[in-house]
């Protein structure tokens, strides 16, 4: 779900702003994303943001759990992730889940209760949940934030989908940034990937030149190569060397590099032994 994920989360840097409004947070004053400055990046949440809202004197913490369908691990993600926050923070952060699809009839039920072997403690968790499919398109279209448009697809309305596609093209040929517009419209077009296929509703948002035309796209698409890069680099190291060479994939993760992936990819198909592979990887 790479595609998904990581245009949900290209919305959480750049219109967090909007997610946490579709959560029903109101006066926001100012807000920015923090997601870099926590620490243990292997175990990020999808976003932290930090906003400042009318009355306020100290801005809020804000964890965004995105969940392409519902599932039972939701749980234990939310907990993980307030529970680095506050690690890093000292300060207990607002939770928000935004499911994006339904499958079957699992529900996430924004609670969690859990107790020690012992039974002398008792953690006890509840959170915003978010169901997409649950919010009227009129809500989304009404507040008059181009951030929210690419959502829109994703919630409730009745009649056929042309006529919310064309409402959502004309709303980011007319509101979006000209440095954001075709991101926005290729963005939209990834998270309307999860309820529908058909070619001619994509046409209407640009289709595949918007894909190809649109920075962000064209970044993910890198970052899928390195990551296939990565995934490799393992795979041959594992088969020629047995599972203690899965730890690489922890160095690896720090190479963005294209070249030096490429090299290592190479050598780890020739290398004698994984302490050789571990040398050249500092090297």
């Amino acid at each position: 779900m790479h595609e998904f994920d990581k245009s949900s989360k290209w919305l959480i840097q750049h219109h967090g702003d909007s997610i946490l409004r579709m959560a029903g947070i109101v006066g926001i004053e100012t807000w920015r994303p923090l997601q870099a400055e926590v620490v243990q990046p292997r175990q990020l949440p999808d976003g932290l943001i930090e906003a400042l809202l009318h009355g306020q004197s100290e801005p809020s913490l804000f964890v965004l759990e995105l969940a392409t369908y519902p599932e039972s691990r939701i749980a234990e993600q939310v907990l993980r992730d307030m529970t680095l926050v506050y690690l890093d923070r000292r300060v207990v952060p607002d939770l928000i889940t935004l499911v994006l699809h339904p499958r079957g009839n699992l529900q996430v039920t924004g609670s969690l209760e859990m107790m020690s072997p012992g039974g002398m403690t008792h953690w006890s968790v509840r959170w915003k949940v978010v169901q997409l499919w649950s919010i009227p398109a009129e809500t989304l279209l009404d507040a008059h934030d181009v951030g929210l448009i690419p959502w829109v697809p994703l919630t409730h309305f009745d009649g056929p989908p042309e006529p919310i596609f064309q409402q959502c093209r004309a709303r980011i040929d007319e509101e979006a940034s000209p440095e954001e517009h075709e991101n926005l419209l290729a963005v939209t077009q990834v998270l309307a990937g999860l309820r529908y296929n058909e070619a001619g509703l994509f046409q209407l948002l640009g289709g595949r030149n918007a894909m190809i035309e649109s920075p962000v796209l064209q970044e993910l698409k890198a970052e899928w190569t390195r990551e296939a890069n990565r995934r490799s680099i393992v795979d041959f190291l594992v088969a020629r060397f047995g599972p203690q060479a899965e730890e690489i994939a922890i160095q690896l993760e720090t190479i963005a590099d294209d070249a030096r992936l490429k090299e290592l990819l190479k050598f780890a198909a020739v290398c004698s032994d994984l302490p050789s592979f571990r040398k050249e990887l500092v090297a």
